[in-house]
């Protein structure tokens, strides 16, 4: 049926463990979901009766009720359906053994599980990780997610990886509160463009996150969530057997690919459980062009904000007041190569950059490093800028900054990732 406004509204009638999904690829399309009665919720965020949600381009949702809820849909979204074949039952039994492992480890003053989502592309992982985050803060824990996928960048932007503490559950429409996160620059969109130094910072993020857990009770005995990237064959398997040794993983959630579940049965220390679980049938697989698309919001967001708008700040910087680098340099065969040196420093070799026009719409990393070899590659970032304009004669870059000038560091690290700022 059709309001006064032509906009198209559809009730929903939901039965017990059911969900309605749909998905919006228009990017006029706006989408009003309203919770009009019953119990509801998306991705383990429970919906407030009466209040309405909005969702824009890209949303692929599924708002899932456990005993029965009426729906109120505004829009045309490009699919909308309901769907009783749904995993969220079997999910919820996975997060049931995880509290149980929580309980035990309160009880012991021990470290909580830590649990790690492994999978090919767009098989829900960031989705499962959402609702086990959302499912344990609402039992009252204070678990903290870890997310490796350089691909999306779920806590920062993408080209890194990074830690963060939640404490309350995330907005119905956006993702969990970035209050303090822990990031490591990276600088790539995939780990197979420097796999070395991708290990080298899981190293580095799991010894500062473990760390961290034992400092604070509340959190070590929630423990962890893991997301990882969608790179599950050859060097991206042997990423996924790293993070596991260097996070200390209790269980990994294995979705919708029975050969990787084998292989990490065969391969992870005994101590690890290993758990298929199904993905939601509501996946949808994105283009090449839709996740470049989704790296570029996920950045825009970073600078500008999503349903809060943010204000960043364009200022000028000084070449001499900053020093670029990039880590990694191209590799040399071993004949050149110094005596003692193995070829895979060069792949965390830190290269100081020239600065100049190549730099422009190139996002850098404003380290928290003084400066030093591996202290910089090691060290992780305060946040992003992004440079908008290059003037040689004055020697001056423009950056696109979340915060006002001064920039709190001098040491810049160079990533392959570029924005251009059309707002």
């Amino acid at each position: 049926m059709s309001d006064d406004n032509s906009v198209t509204s559809t009730e929903y009638k939901l039965e017990t463990d059911s969900e309605l999904r749909f998905e919006i690829e228009n990017k006029n399309e706006k989408v009003t979901i309203t919770l009009l009665s019953g119990h509801a919720e998306l991705f383990g965020t429970e919906l407030v009766v009466k209040k309405s949600y909005e969702f824009g381009v890209g949303a692929k949702v599924a708002i899932f009720t456990y005993h029965g809820c009426t729906l109120e849909l505004r829009g045309k979204p490009d699919v909308a359906y309901v769907a009783r074949e749904t995993p969220m039952v079997q999910y919820l039994n996975a997060n049931s053994a995880l509290e149980q492992l929580r309980s035990k480890a309160e009880q012991d003053d021990l470290q909580g599980p830590v649990a790690m989502v492994v999978g090919p592309t767009d098989v829900g992982k960031t989705t499962l990780c959402r609702i086990f985050l959302n499912y344990a803060v609402r039992l009252g824990r204070r678990p903290i997610y870890v997310d490796l996928d350089v691909g999306q960048g779920g806590i920062a932007i993408p080209g890194a990886i990074g830690a963060l503490l939640v404490e309350r559950p995330a907005p119905a429409v956006e993702g969990f509160s970035q209050q303090a996160p822990l990031v490591y620059h990276f600088g790539h969109m995939t780990p197979s463009d420097n796999g070395v130094l991708y290990n080298v910072l899981i190293s580095k993020l799991a010894e500062t996150t473990l760390e961290r857990l034992q400092a604070n009770k509340r959190a070590k005995h929630s423990g962890m969530i893991i997301n990882t990237c969608g790179w599950v064959k050859g060097g991206g398997y042997k990423h996924i057997l790293h993070a596991v040794k260097a996070f200390e993983v209790n269980a990994v959630f294995v979705l919708d690919q029975e050969r990787l579940y084998n292989e990490l049965l065969r391969d992870v220390d005994r101590s690890v459980q290993v758990i298929f679980m199904p993905k939601s049938g509501g996946i949808v697989v994105r283009t090449r062009s839709q996740r470049a698309e989704a790296r570029d919001n996920r950045i825009r967001e970073y600078f500008y904000g999503s349903k809060m708008p943010l204000y960043p700040h364009s200022f000028d910087v000084k070449f001499s007041d900053v020093k670029i680098f990039k880590i990694g340099s191209p590799p040399l065969p071993d004949s050149c190569l110094p005596l003692g040196m193995k070829k895979e420093d060069n792949f965390t070799k830190l290269v100081a950059v020239q600065l100049g026009p190549h730099l422009l719409h190139h996002i850098l990393a404003v380290s928290f490093a003084d400066g030093s070899g591996e202290n910089v590659i090691q060290s992780n970032v305060t946040g992003f800028i992004c440079v908008t304009d290059v003037n040689m004669e004055k020697e001056v870059l423009t950056v696109l900054s979340p915060q006002p000038r001064p920039l709190p560091q001098s040491v810049l690290l160079l990533s392959d990732l570029q924005f251009m700022d059309s707002l």
